[in-house]
């Protein structure tokens, strides 16, 4: 059964976070909130972890996985972007958008894009996950929440933890989420662009 952490949306109980941290440490994979929606969150270097959340989501290795954040100091050591591009992605972080971009040699190939060398990755304007993210001290590797079938992510902690209870080490509950998904921008290539219109404003990036 998965354990359930019921945490402040904006005052998050720092004691509960910490067992949450633990649970990732061991290998564990967690529902968390975004500010978009809920997401399957696990530790980034841990494969088999990696694995569960990509079988709990029922997609393949072509499925593009995201690096959840703190910041964008942490952005060099994933993702190659230019001045330009730093400044794009700047104007729109934190908030709802998910930057897909050329992966560096530190992002471990298993998590890259097979043919594209590339990853997603996206600094969260939620006040539980960034705390969560400080306390790991390292990006989480993310999909949203979508169970396998269906074309809307779930957005009630109650109705995760009974849905996917046998695979999940525990959800963070710290309420309804937006219930909408991030903009996608494609900046890996020439130029940017927009993959999916979603929760955050393209007109942020200069779309």
């Amino acid at each position: 059964m998965a354990q359930h952490f019921s945490v402040h949306p904006d005052n998050p109980q720092i004691r509960l976070l910490r067992q949450a941290v633990t649970l990732l440490e061991g290998g564990g994979v967690l529902a968390v909130p975004t500010d978009s929606s809920y997401a399957l969150a696990c530790h980034l270097d841990d494969k088999a972890a990696a694995d569960q959340l990509r079988k709990l989501r029922q997609v393949d290795d072509k499925h593009h996985l995201t690096l959840l954040c703190r910041d964008l100091r942490e952005l060099s050591t994933y993702a190659r972007v230019d001045n330009q591009q730093f400044r794009i992605i700047k104007q729109a972080t934190p908030g709802a958008f998910t930057f897909i971009l050329e992966a560096t040699k530190e992002v471990p190939r298993r998590l890259s894009h097979p043919q594209r060398k590339t990853i997603g990755l996206r600094v969260p304007d939620h006040k539980v996950l960034q705390e969560l993210l400080a306390l790991h001290g390292a990006p989480l590797l993310a999909t949203t929440l979508i169970p396998p079938g269906e074309t809307d992510p779930l957005n009630d902690a109650q109705e995760i933890r009974e849905r996917f209870e046998r695979g999940l080490a525990a959800v963070i509950d710290a309420g309804a989420c937006p219930s909408e998904p991030t903009t996608v921008v494609d900046m890996s290539g020439d130029g940017i662009i927009l993959v999916r219109q979603g929760r955050g404003d393209p007109a942020r990036v200069g779309l």
